[in-house]
Protein backbone atom coordinates (compact mmCIF):
# COMPACT_ATOMS: atom_id res chain seq x y z
CA UNK A 1 0.00 0.00 0.00
CA UNK A 2 1.01 3.38 -0.78
CA UNK A 3 0.23 5.29 2.54
CA UNK A 4 0.43 9.35 3.19
CA UNK A 5 2.68 9.63 5.95
CA UNK A 6 3.85 12.87 8.62
CA UNK A 7 8.07 13.03 8.43
CA UNK A 8 8.66 13.39 11.97
CA UNK A 9 12.62 13.35 12.65
CA UNK A 10 15.03 12.73 9.80
CA UNK A 11 17.27 10.60 11.79
CA UNK A 12 16.23 8.70 15.74
CA UNK A 13 19.42 8.05 17.89
CA UNK A 14 19.12 4.81 15.52
CA UNK A 15 20.06 6.70 12.34
CA UNK A 16 16.27 5.90 11.63
CA UNK A 17 13.74 8.17 9.76
CA UNK A 18 11.11 8.78 12.13
CA UNK A 19 7.48 8.88 10.13
CA UNK A 20 3.88 9.06 11.28
CA UNK A 21 0.47 7.88 9.45
CA UNK A 22 -1.97 8.68 12.16
CA UNK A 23 -0.58 12.25 12.37
CA UNK A 24 -0.42 12.81 8.56
CA UNK A 25 -3.91 11.73 8.89
CA UNK A 26 -4.84 14.59 11.59
CA UNK A 27 -2.95 16.86 9.47
CA UNK A 28 -4.68 16.56 6.52
CA UNK A 29 -8.15 16.71 8.79
CA UNK A 30 -7.20 19.86 10.05
CA UNK A 31 -6.56 21.40 6.54
CA UNK A 32 -9.65 19.90 5.41
CA UNK A 33 -11.58 21.93 8.60
CA UNK A 34 -9.45 24.97 8.19
CA UNK A 35 -10.48 25.06 4.25
CA UNK A 36 -14.35 24.35 5.06
CA UNK A 37 -14.05 27.18 7.61
CA UNK A 38 -12.96 29.35 4.77
CA UNK A 39 -15.87 28.14 2.68
CA UNK A 40 -19.29 28.15 3.71
CA UNK A 41 -18.31 26.41 6.92
CA UNK A 42 -20.38 23.54 6.97
CA UNK A 43 -19.90 19.80 7.65
CA UNK A 44 -21.63 16.99 8.71
CA UNK A 45 -20.40 15.58 12.24
CA UNK A 46 -21.83 12.77 14.25
CA UNK A 47 -21.86 13.89 18.65
CA UNK A 48 -19.61 11.26 20.41
CA UNK A 49 -20.38 12.16 24.39
CA UNK A 50 -21.87 14.60 26.91
CA UNK A 51 -19.39 17.24 28.22
CA UNK A 52 -19.57 20.09 31.07
CA UNK A 53 -21.49 23.11 28.92
CA UNK A 54 -22.14 20.61 25.42
CA UNK A 55 -21.85 18.25 23.27
CA UNK A 56 -18.17 16.49 21.60
CA UNK A 57 -18.44 16.13 17.98
CA UNK A 58 -16.72 14.03 15.58
CA UNK A 59 -16.19 15.88 12.10
CA UNK A 60 -12.75 14.53 11.18
CA UNK A 61 -11.25 16.22 14.34
CA UNK A 62 -12.91 16.34 18.16
CA UNK A 63 -14.92 19.77 17.75
CA UNK A 64 -16.98 21.03 20.64
CA UNK A 65 -20.67 22.16 20.32
CA UNK A 66 -22.37 24.22 22.91
CA UNK A 67 -25.47 24.38 24.35
CA UNK A 68 -26.71 27.09 23.52
CA UNK A 69 -25.99 26.29 20.20
CA UNK A 70 -27.76 22.96 20.15
CA UNK A 71 -31.05 23.97 18.92
CA UNK A 72 -32.49 27.62 18.84
CA UNK A 73 -34.32 26.64 22.85
CA UNK A 74 -31.51 25.24 24.46
CA UNK A 75 -32.14 21.30 25.40
CA UNK A 76 -32.55 19.95 28.96
CA UNK A 77 -31.37 16.16 27.94
CA UNK A 78 -28.45 16.67 25.86
CA UNK A 79 -27.86 12.56 25.80
CA UNK A 80 -30.74 12.35 23.34
CA UNK A 81 -28.25 13.84 20.63
CA UNK A 82 -25.28 10.97 21.78
CA UNK A 83 -24.29 9.03 18.17
CA UNK A 84 -26.41 10.77 15.98
CA UNK A 85 -25.36 12.87 12.91
CA UNK A 86 -26.09 16.28 12.26
CA UNK A 87 -25.35 19.27 9.92
CA UNK A 88 -23.10 21.85 11.80
CA UNK A 89 -21.39 25.29 11.04
CA UNK A 90 -17.99 25.75 12.21
CA UNK A 91 -18.16 29.07 13.98
CA UNK A 92 -14.37 29.54 15.38
CA UNK A 93 -10.99 27.45 15.02
CA UNK A 94 -8.26 27.70 16.86
CA UNK A 95 -5.06 26.83 14.81
CA UNK A 96 -2.43 27.00 17.68
CA UNK A 97 -5.20 24.57 20.02
CA UNK A 98 -6.46 22.61 17.10
CA UNK A 99 -9.83 23.72 18.52
CA UNK A 100 -12.80 23.73 16.60
CA UNK A 101 -16.07 25.25 17.84
CA UNK A 102 -19.47 24.36 15.88
CA UNK A 103 -23.08 25.54 15.45
CA UNK A 104 -26.28 23.64 14.73
CA UNK A 105 -28.54 27.06 15.76
CA UNK A 106 -26.99 28.95 12.75
CA UNK A 107 -28.22 26.03 10.64
CA UNK A 108 -31.71 26.01 11.63
CA UNK A 109 -32.56 29.73 11.84
CA UNK A 110 -31.24 30.57 8.40
CA UNK A 111 -33.83 27.53 7.14
CA UNK A 112 -36.24 28.67 9.42
CA UNK A 113 -35.29 32.15 7.66
CA UNK A 114 -35.37 30.90 4.36
CA UNK A 115 -38.43 29.33 5.12
CA UNK A 116 -40.00 32.42 6.16
CA UNK A 117 -38.76 34.37 2.97
CA UNK A 118 -41.00 31.75 0.75
CA UNK A 119 -43.82 31.99 2.94
CA UNK A 120 -43.94 35.51 3.21
CA UNK A 121 -43.13 36.32 -0.93
CA UNK A 122 -46.21 33.43 -1.89
CA UNK A 123 -48.72 34.04 0.75
CA UNK A 124 -51.72 36.94 -0.31
CA UNK A 125 -54.49 38.63 2.22
CA UNK A 126 -57.70 36.41 2.07
CA UNK A 127 -56.06 33.05 1.64
CA UNK A 128 -56.67 30.12 3.45
CA UNK A 129 -53.86 28.49 5.15
CA UNK A 130 -53.19 25.27 8.07
CA UNK A 131 -50.91 26.40 10.36
CA UNK A 132 -50.42 24.76 14.26
CA UNK A 133 -51.24 26.31 17.63
CA UNK A 134 -47.56 26.94 18.98
CA UNK A 135 -48.54 29.43 22.13
CA UNK A 136 -51.80 30.74 24.01
CA UNK A 137 -51.41 33.53 26.15
CA UNK A 138 -54.39 35.94 27.32
CA UNK A 139 -54.64 37.69 23.52
CA UNK A 140 -54.55 35.21 21.46
CA UNK A 141 -52.60 32.51 19.89
CA UNK A 142 -49.29 31.81 17.79
CA UNK A 143 -49.23 29.47 15.32
CA UNK A 144 -47.23 28.32 13.41
CA UNK A 145 -47.10 28.33 9.10
CA UNK A 146 -43.96 26.21 8.71
CA UNK A 147 -41.42 28.59 10.28
CA UNK A 148 -43.12 31.69 10.73
CA UNK A 149 -45.41 32.54 13.63
CA UNK A 150 -48.88 34.25 13.07
CA UNK A 151 -50.82 35.86 15.61
CA UNK A 152 -54.53 34.87 16.13
CA UNK A 153 -55.76 37.62 17.86
CA UNK A 154 -58.79 36.51 20.79
CA UNK A 155 -61.00 38.99 18.55
CA UNK A 156 -60.75 37.30 15.47
CA UNK A 157 -61.27 33.76 16.83
CA UNK A 158 -64.87 33.35 17.16
CA UNK A 159 -67.82 35.29 16.49
CA UNK A 160 -69.43 33.93 19.77
CA UNK A 161 -68.40 35.92 22.86
CA UNK A 162 -64.67 34.41 24.24
CA UNK A 163 -63.39 34.98 27.86
CA UNK A 164 -59.80 33.16 27.02
CA UNK A 165 -59.00 31.88 23.56
CA UNK A 166 -57.88 28.43 25.73
CA UNK A 167 -62.24 28.02 25.65
CA UNK A 168 -61.92 27.60 22.01
CA UNK A 169 -58.67 25.96 21.17
CA UNK A 170 -55.38 24.20 22.74
CA UNK A 171 -51.46 24.06 21.88
CA UNK A 172 -50.55 21.44 19.43
CA UNK A 173 -54.31 21.71 17.31
CA UNK A 174 -53.65 21.84 13.52
CA UNK A 175 -56.04 24.86 12.54
CA UNK A 176 -57.70 26.31 9.09
CA UNK A 177 -56.82 29.90 9.43
CA UNK A 178 -57.55 33.13 7.32
CA UNK A 179 -54.63 35.93 6.63
CA UNK A 180 -55.82 39.02 7.75
CA UNK A 181 -52.77 40.92 7.33
CA UNK A 182 -49.30 40.76 6.45
CA UNK A 183 -45.98 42.91 6.79
CA UNK A 184 -43.28 42.04 5.19
CA UNK A 185 -40.94 44.27 6.70
CA UNK A 186 -41.53 43.25 10.20
CA UNK A 187 -42.08 39.58 9.05
CA UNK A 188 -45.52 39.50 10.54
CA UNK A 189 -49.12 37.79 10.02
CA UNK A 190 -52.84 39.06 11.39
CA UNK A 191 -55.12 35.10 11.26
CA UNK A 192 -58.51 35.20 11.12
CA UNK A 193 -60.63 31.82 12.85
CA UNK A 194 -63.70 33.48 13.18
CA UNK A 195 -63.59 34.56 9.06
CA UNK A 196 -64.19 31.04 8.18
CA UNK A 197 -67.61 31.06 8.77
CA UNK A 198 -70.08 33.62 7.98
CA UNK A 199 -70.87 36.69 10.22
CA UNK A 200 -73.81 36.15 11.88
CA UNK A 201 -74.76 39.75 11.66
CA UNK A 202 -75.29 39.30 7.86
CA UNK A 203 -78.96 39.90 7.26
CA UNK A 204 -79.42 39.88 11.28
CA UNK A 205 -82.94 41.96 10.39
CA UNK A 206 -84.31 39.40 8.42
CA UNK A 207 -83.79 36.84 11.29
CA UNK A 208 -85.11 38.81 14.06
CA UNK A 209 -86.91 41.24 13.06
CA UNK A 210 -88.01 43.93 15.63
CA UNK A 211 -91.43 42.40 17.52
CA UNK A 212 -90.29 38.82 16.55
CA UNK A 213 -90.24 36.92 20.33
CA UNK A 214 -86.81 34.98 20.85
CA UNK A 215 -84.97 32.68 23.24
CA UNK A 216 -81.64 32.86 24.66
CA UNK A 217 -79.05 32.29 27.44
CA UNK A 218 -77.98 35.13 29.94
CA UNK A 219 -74.34 35.56 29.51
CA UNK A 220 -73.26 38.51 31.52
CA UNK A 221 -75.00 41.00 33.89
CA UNK A 222 -74.06 44.45 33.83
CA UNK A 223 -75.45 47.11 36.86
CA UNK A 224 -77.07 48.50 33.17
CA UNK A 225 -78.86 45.16 31.82
CA UNK A 226 -78.12 42.03 31.05
CA UNK A 227 -76.61 40.55 27.63
CA UNK A 228 -78.14 37.45 25.92
CA UNK A 229 -77.25 35.39 23.35
CA UNK A 230 -79.90 34.49 20.55
CA UNK A 231 -77.81 32.45 18.65
CA UNK A 232 -74.01 31.44 18.32
CA UNK A 233 -71.87 34.99 17.99
CA UNK A 234 -75.08 37.27 18.21
CA UNK A 235 -75.78 38.88 21.35
CA UNK A 236 -78.44 41.44 22.11
CA UNK A 237 -79.15 43.88 25.65
CA UNK A 238 -81.87 43.79 27.67
CA UNK A 239 -81.85 47.37 29.39
CA UNK A 240 -81.89 47.43 32.93
CA UNK A 241 -85.39 48.84 32.10
CA UNK A 242 -86.66 46.86 30.05
CA UNK A 243 -86.62 43.65 32.30
CA UNK A 244 -90.29 44.62 34.69
CA UNK A 245 -93.33 46.65 34.15
CA UNK A 246 -94.27 46.86 37.98
CA UNK A 247 -91.26 46.49 39.85
CA UNK A 248 -88.21 48.62 39.99
CA UNK A 249 -84.90 46.78 38.99
CA UNK A 250 -81.37 48.22 40.82
CA UNK A 251 -79.62 45.60 39.67
CA UNK A 252 -79.90 43.02 36.55
CA UNK A 253 -78.69 40.01 38.75
CA UNK A 254 -81.81 40.92 41.34
CA UNK A 255 -84.06 38.95 38.38
CA UNK A 256 -81.59 37.10 36.32
CA UNK A 257 -79.07 34.68 36.65
CA UNK A 258 -76.06 33.72 34.55
CA UNK A 259 -76.93 30.92 32.05
CA UNK A 260 -80.52 31.01 32.61
CA UNK A 261 -82.47 30.48 29.19
CA UNK A 262 -85.08 33.19 29.42
CA UNK A 263 -87.51 34.80 26.53
CA UNK A 264 -87.52 38.46 24.95
CA UNK A 265 -88.64 40.54 22.76
CA UNK A 266 -86.75 42.63 19.81
CA UNK A 267 -86.87 46.31 20.41
CA UNK A 268 -84.29 47.30 17.81
CA UNK A 269 -81.46 46.03 15.69
CA UNK A 270 -78.40 47.78 14.13
CA UNK A 271 -76.62 45.76 11.95
CA UNK A 272 -73.50 48.56 11.68
CA UNK A 273 -73.33 48.34 15.25
CA UNK A 274 -74.05 44.63 15.79
CA UNK A 275 -76.16 45.54 18.49
CA UNK A 276 -79.78 44.37 19.25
Amino acid sequence: DEVEVLLERLENDEGMVVLSKEKAAQRQNWEKIVGVFKGDGLIKGKVRSVVKGGLMVNVGVEAFLPASQIDIVPPKDLQQFVNNTYDFKIVKINEDRKNVVLSRREIIEQERSDKRQTFLSGVNIGDKIVGTVKNITDFGAFVDLDGIDGLLHVTDMSWARLNHPSELIKVGQQLTVQVLDINKEKERVSLGLKQMQSNPWDKIEERFPVGQKVAGKVTNLMPYGAFVQIEDGVEGLIHVSELSWTKRVARPSDVLTLGQQIEEIVLGVNKDEQKI
